[in-house]
């Protein structure tokens, strides 16, 4: 099997692995059962409370159920905006991971040329990080203040339990962890490697050349003009140092 094969699949794997945690991310948000907290030993009359971002809840075993937003956004604790906040980022930063693995896939082929498509799914696996992180951060702020809460002693106020939404964004955060995990792995091990490849500057040919190219000929092979020589009785001229082969002419006398 081809080595684009085998990313292509685990490039599939990865999307289908955050896509369920993101949407188990989701459903959280508006699931009542972030806390939980039964009052009463009477089990006809025992009233059961929950609560999640948004409202506060009560129920019966008649099955009759009250829910109340709460009523001042401003008079919520620094604690519950930081939490919906992340929440919020962490349902947001998923969707735009998956518009971007859906444009830079090798399967969908979408995009551009092979490098453009690494980079785009390389974004996408961020993306993902920064999403599971948000929802992680997100669940287990909420699980650790809910925890210290029950077993601190000294707390006066009413005490509750961890729900199933708090389990279900753990799970889906780490899907999303997991998946984007891989997919950054895969996908920058191709497009970042390519594009380091390509800042390296080419040899050319000036580059190549060494000095020994460059060197200067060597002193026996120069033309150097030498001063004029003076003979008794002859016209000075300027003859060169280099040896020249001189021809004398000969009669045709002495061939005779």
């Amino acid at each position: 099997m081809k080595h684009r094969t085998v990313v292509m699949y685990v490039e599939i794997g990865c999307f289908i692995s955050c896509l369920c945690g993101w949407i188990l991310v989701c459903s959280t948000l508006p699931t009542e059962y972030w806390t939980f907290s039964e009052v009463g030993s009477v089990v006809l009359t025992t009233p059961n409370f929950y609560s999640n971002l948004w409202r506060d809840c009560i129920s019966d075993t008649t099955g009759v159920s009250d829910c109340k937003d709460y009523p001042s956004m401003l008079a919520l604790p620094l604690f519950l905006h930081v939490v919906r906040a992340l929440a919020v980022c962490a349902v947001i930063t998923g969707f735009f991971g998956g518009v971007l693995a859906l444009i830079g896939m090798k399967c969908t082929k979408i995009g551009g040329t092979e490098i453009t498509n690494a980079r785009v799914t390389f974004s996408a696996g961020v993306t993902y990080l920064a999403s599971g992180f948000c929802g992680m951060i997100t669940y287990s702020w909420w699980g650790h203040k809910v925890i210290s809460e029950f077993v601190d002693p000294n707390f006066r106020a009413q005490k509750f339990e961890l729900g199933a939404a708090v389990f279900i964004g753990w799970g889906g955060s780490i899907l999303l962890i997991c998946g984007g995990t891989v997919l950054t792995y895969f996908s920058g091990k191709e497009g970042l490697r390519s594009s380091s490849q390509k800042r390296r500057r080419p040899h050319t040919y000036a580059t190549a050349r060494t000095r020994q190219t460059y060197r200067q000929p060597p002193s026996s092979s120069r033309v150097t003009w030498m001063p004029p020589l003076y003979h008794a009785g002859r016209k000075s001229q300027t003859t060169r140092a280099t040896t020249t082969r001189t021809s004398q002419p000969y009669a045709r006398d002495t061939f005779v």
